[in-house]
């Protein structure tokens, strides 16, 4: 399946170093490399890259890895499929709009028999079950709120979006991120951690590359972060596993709201074989 990554920040901050280490896993440590695509929130706008190229031989992800943009949310995903074929178009993060907000999503998880009754106000581009899972999340938020002229505040969003997810999630592992940049949602299937990053910052060490990074140097007393991840990204710091079913809502830099669906499961892993580039073998890191 997939790997994801998410960052919420109090303030803009960079996710160059984090990217780094998780771009790796793109093809090099791990086999998801079927492409990859990160967005980024900058104020009202937005930007998103996509490549449907291994994320670690990538030149667009190099560039990424090495220009600092500057963002409070981010969301990144590597791809390995299992439903779509390897296209631009079947890259995550998708895209939508709704009541004048861009909303991004990411998702590594596999739905089976998952048909949802699509009204046309949302329909997928691509091929993938994870942008129909999209369009039916946004379509069935549009319709919840039907009358709004405003976006609703991510207070009365979250037990929406855990009450969405847990029927979706019935249908096989949903590991997401979902962003309209003004909070992140996170959902846990079978695999998702956080990490709380505050002062006193520690010295972070990448698991997929050889490099530290003195984040104290970088940061502000008052600054805070929280990264999201299916695994780990760092050793030495303490990342918490979500529980199956669980969804979490970060605001400004920390964990803002959270409730768990006792009736999500956690499905066996689906088989890739035949599906996108098929498997490489992986350096010493192992295979996620």
């Amino acid at each position: 399946m997939c790997q994801l990554l998410g960052m919420n920040c109090n303030t803009a901050a960079t996710i160059g170093f984090s990217f780094t280490g998780f771009a790796e896993r793109g093809g090099r440590t791990a086999d998801h490399k079927d492409g990859w695509g990160v967005a980024f929130y900058e104020g009202q706008g937005s930007r998103v890259f996509h490549d449907d190229q291994p994320a670690s031989d990538s030149a667009l992800a190099d560039f990424l890895r090495r220009y600092p943009f500057k963002s409070r949310i981010v969301i990144a995903h590597i791809r390995k499929a299992t439903q779509g074929d390897v296209s631009l178009a079947n890259c995550h993060p998708f895209q939508r709009e709704w009541l004048g907000q861009t909303w991004f999503f990411a998702t590594n998880g596999d739905l089976q028999q998952f048909q949802p009754a699509l009204d046309g106000s949302y329909l997928p581009v691509g091929s993938t079950d994870s942008e129909r899972a999209f369009c039916f999340m946004m379509q069935s938020l549009r319709a919840r709120f039907s009358g709004r002229r405003h976006a609703p505040d991510w207070l009365e969003l979250a037990p929406a979006v855990a009450e969405i997810s847990a029927g979706i999630a019935a249908h096989g592992n949903f590991n997401f991120l979902l962003s309209n940049g003004q909070a992140l949602f996170a959902h846990c299937s079978s695999q998702l951690h956080a990490l709380q990053r505050q002062h006193p910052f520690p010295t972070a060490r990448l698991v997929d590359y050889d490099l530290s990074l003195d984040l104290g140097a970088l940061n502000h007393r008052d600054d805070r972060m929280a990264l999201i991840a299916t695994e780990p990204l760092t050793a030495d710091e303490h990342w918490l596993a979500f529980r199956t079913g669980e969804l979490k809502v970060f605001v400004d830099g920390t964990q803002a709201w959270s409730a768990v669906n006792e009736a999500t499961r956690c499905f066996p892993v689906a088989s890739t074989s035949g599906v996108g580039r098929g498997v490489r073998a992986p350096a010493a890191f192992g295979n996620t």
